[in-house]
């Protein structure tokens, strides 16, 4: 062996014997402290780890507190959802609610037709047009009964017109949208899903 071969064996097998005590006498994941700073460092996180799930744990109670009142909620607003076998009893039962209303507003509340069904979120809506002749304040009181009803049901679209301006009477061709479940409403398949 050359003295420079010599010289690199000297210095590399010290090297690698350190090497292979300092893997198998550390455990994993550790590396040598430069301080004495780092078991301070571990209690000061263990602390805040601690602090942080007090404060979770206290704040469990008001959590489901609030996950009741949403719940509850949730469930008072869903009992007005229209409630049919199929979209198109959906949008029956939407024009004999409006009928309903205007007869009980001296209304005689003519059916139109029946828009297609729409998706919103986890609901659906329904849509059906209605025409009628009233005078002002009719107008505003089937708009308050409407809004009454304990059934989810709101005017889309309204288009007023004047018939006699001497009676004050108009015409009223509105669109009313019911919310019904998203199971009534059909899947779009094909080009028009897009």
């Amino acid at each position: 062996m050359s003295p420079r071969e010599r010289r690199l064996v000297m210095l590399v097998v010290p090297a690698v014997l350190l090497a292979v005590i300092l893997r198998f006498v550390l455990p994993d994941g550790t590396a040598v402290p430069a301080s004495g700073s780092s078991e301070a460092g571990d209690i000061s996180m263990a602390r805040q780890r601690a602090t942080r799930m007090r404060q979770l744990i206290s704040t469990t109670p008001a959590r489901t507190s609030s996950f009741k009142q949403v719940t509850a909620d949730l469930a008072d607003r869903e009992r007005g959802i229209l409630q049919a076998d199929t979209a198109p009893q959906a949008q029956a039962l939407l024009l004999e609610i409006a009928r309903r209303v205007g007869k009980s507003n001296e209304i005689d509340v003519r059916g139109g037709d029946f828009g297609s069904p729409k998706t919103m979120g986890e609901y659906g809506l329904v849509y059906a047009t209605i025409t009628f002749e009233c005078q002002v304040e009719q107008l505003v009181n089937f708009l308050a009964d409407l809004s009454r009803q304990p059934e989810l049901i709101v005017p889309s679209e309204e288009r007023i017109s004047s018939t006699n301006p001497k009676l004050k009477m108009m015409s009223v061709r509105m669109i009313l949208a019911g919310v019904t479940p998203k199971k009534l409403i059909p899947e779009k398949k094909g080009l028009g899903a897009f």
